[in-house]
């Protein structure tokens, strides 16, 4: 699938499976009734996303993701910047889930804010988490077919 890139600039993810990827994402895109366009992914390290983050948005902290929205009408454009260090870091403080569970949460959220949902208030937070357990459920039906 040529409409999903992914870059890895000055980090390593053992075991990354483009093609799984794309099937999950165009998956979660069909099911919200949206046309996949072009996404990039560029997976990095904390400080060269801590560099974006104070060039782009005047933001002097780190993050896991950023992503810039090029979505015109349903069909979702983006580039999605991703700290694989914020990741792995937040899999141990979540107790709860392993890098892959992680990495996988923080792309699909990504993609949901390039669909129009958003986490700034308490509320729209609650709605995310919502949509993010919903589109991670999608990864089992990506990997049957």
């Amino acid at each position: 699938m040529d409409n999903i890139s992914y870059n890895f600039i000055d980090i390593e993810i053992p075991g990354f499976d483009p093609e799984f990827f794309d099937l999950w994402i165009s998956n979660v895109v069909n099911s919200y009734d949206r046309e996949l366009g072009e996404l990039s992914f560029v997976f990095s390290s904390d400080d060269y996303l801590l560099d974006i983050n104070k060039k782009h948005l005047d933001h002097d902290f780190y993050t896991d993701i950023i992503t810039f929205d090029y979505c015109v009408d349903d069909v979702l454009n983006g580039d999605l910047f991703i700290s694989y260090d914020r990741v792995k870091e937040n899999a141990v403080d979540y107790g709860n889930q392993n890098v892959f569970d992680e990495l996988c949460r923080v792309m699909i959220h990504g993609v949901l804010h390039l669909i129009g949902f958003k986490d700034k208030s308490e509320e729209d937070e609650g709605q995310m988490r919502i949509e993010e357990i919903k589109s991670l459920s999608l990864r089992n039906v990506s990997r049957e077919t």
